[in-house]
């Protein structure tokens, strides 16, 4: 049996590290499948070793963190809220293993991965650009275009979960997410871009295959929206979006019985299964994602305690969440969410948005804003600083 070394680390950073690792993990797997790339895949099974020791951590902490029975139930929902880290740690991993295993993905997956609600994208920094060398905290990418910068490529190895030190030099390829129209400035700002190649389409292939991956795609785009709204709910200690992540969760288990039933259908007509596999392990990694967002707020549902470490956890990790009203002098109001491209020029995704007693989630391109909306959305505390100022305030410390 492996013996692991206890160091001492607070509670409170274990779980930030744990949740930044997670969703790190998502990213790259998802961009593993897209640029069928083995390396990162790698990274992806390098990093869930990563997450094993802070689970590890993270359980010695809750022990020695309660002396009395109120401090066990506070512990107890952390606890809970590391383990569905861990879950979606370990669903990301698995997701890894397929491009090992070269398990295959079909090209029409790859080709509407661009469609979701954020996108993944490679751009190569040709010298004289924009880019090439400045640190991304200098350029500011995600708050100037909209796109997180995930890892870079430079020469044979790899950097992965890149900082605002982190320097780009002439060569360096970008792996990003964010907006699409983000992907666009990003790669004017690069001088030039990298698009994958794609597996030609197998013979024999399903007619309908279209609405399969239109189905991956959508649930890919609620599982991370479950997450967001999952930590949103334990943050603002708001049942009502706790709710919402529930029925997400019911949601997408109804869309994993219906991509079942359609791989069984299309099994029948197609030459190779083998590439219907692939789409089976993306619709069960989106529905692990969602289970442990359920498990996240399940917490909150139940009554448990959340301390004030909670906050703390969310609003210092890598990806911070925010709420804030639209003031009366904002230039937001009367304005769309397309109008005010708040992706590109915020890097902040807004998850859902308040008008008056109604909450509208995942809000379309269309959604209007009006004097007094509360706006829900994640991102790097850049973005949220820039935000704040279109929302009609005067940039200083953000309010909680």
């Amino acid at each position: 049996m492996m013996e692991r070394e206890y160091q001492p680390v607070s509670f409170k950073d274990v779980l930030i590290e744990m949740k930044d690792v997670s969703e790190l993990m998502v990213d790259l797997s998802y961009s593993a499948i897209l640029f069928d790339n083995k390396e990162i895949a790698l990274e992806v099974i390098n990093l869930e070793e990563s997450m094993n020791k802070l689970v590890y951590q993270a359980r010695i902490q809750s022990v020695l963190g309660a002396r009395r029975l109120e401090e066990a139930e506070a512990m107890s929902g952390m606890l809970q809220v590391a383990e569905a880290a861990e879950r979606i740690a370990n669903s990301a991993s698995d997701i890894a293993m397929l491009i090992l295993k070269d398990i295959k993905f079909p090209a029409k997956l790859k080709r509407v991965f661009p469609e979701a609600e954020e996108v993944v994208t490679r751009v190569i920094v040709s010298q004289g650009s924009e880019l090439a060398g400045h640190t991304l905290g200098e350029l500011k990418v995600q708050s100037t275009t909209g796109m997180q910068v995930i890892a870079i490529r430079r020469g044979r190895g790899w950097i992965y979960d890149p900082d605002k030190t982190t320097r780009l030099e002439t060569g360096d390829i970008l792996i990003s997410r964010g907006p699409e129209a983000g992907a666009d400035i990003l790669s004017t700002m690069a001088g030039t871009v990298e698009c994958p190649s794609y597996e030609p389409s197998p013979a024999g292939a399903v007619d309908d295959l279209d609405r399969a991956v239109q189905l991956i795609i959508e649930m890919k785009n609620l599982s991370e929206l479950s997450v967001g709204l999952a930590y949103t709910s334990l943050l603002f200690n708001n049942k009502e979006i706790a709710d919402e992540v529930v029925a997400l969760d019911k949601t997408l288990d109804n869309m994993r019985y219906d991509m079942d039933l359609w791989v069984l259908e299309a099994a029948r007509k197609i030459d190779d299964v083998r590439y219907l596999r692939g789409l089976l392990y993306m619709s069960s990694f989106a529905q692990a994602i969602s289970d442990s967002a359920h498990s996240i707020v399940d917490v909150l549902l139940r009554d448990i305690e959340i301390p004030p470490v909670f906050k703390k956890i969310v609003r210092e990790s890598d990806e911070i969440i925010t709420r804030i009203p639209v003031a009366e002098p904002s230039p937001l109001i009367g304005r769309t969410l397309k109008e005010a491209s708040l992706g590109t020029v915020t890097g902040m995704v807004v998850l859902a948005i308040k008008h008056g007693d109604r909450w509208v989630y995942r809000p379309g391109k269309g959604a209007r804003l009006q004097s007094g909306d509360i706006i829900i959305a994640k991102g790097r505390r850049d973005g949220e600083c820039r935000l704040y100022e279109l929302a009609g305030y005067t940039i200083e410390e953000p309010e909680e």
